[in-house]
């Protein structure tokens, strides 16, 4: 009965609500007006993009034997976005765990 209470709760605080706000995703308005910032957010917004194309990479790389075989899932845990549900991947702005 404990272990079923702590699943719920766990899958409960897990979950992506579709309000969540990952990092990199969108730029503050007040930050566009100063170009060091604006600068600075593109460069993390487009290194995250870059991330997210390694951790695909890696993924499909046969050669990498922890990524690939039976029973073995892709890891998606810093892919920068995530959909709505518990998805086991995003980097939200907070987390609630």
């Amino acid at each position: 009965m404990q272990a079923t209470k702590m699943m719920a709760v766990l899958d409960v605080l897990s979950y992506h609500s579709p309000d969540d706000e990952y990092i990199g995703e969108e730029m503050e308005p007040s930050w566009g007006e100063d170009p060091v910032i604006k600068a600075a957010f593109e460069k993390l917004n487009g290194r995250l993009k870059e991330i997210e194309g390694i951790i695909d990479e890696r993924n499909t790389n046969s050669n990498l034997k922890n990524r690939n075989g039976a029973g073995i899932m892709p890891y998606e845990l810093l892919k920068p976005y995530s959909g709505l549900g518990v998805t086991g991947k995003g980097v939200p702005y907070s987390i609630s765990i």
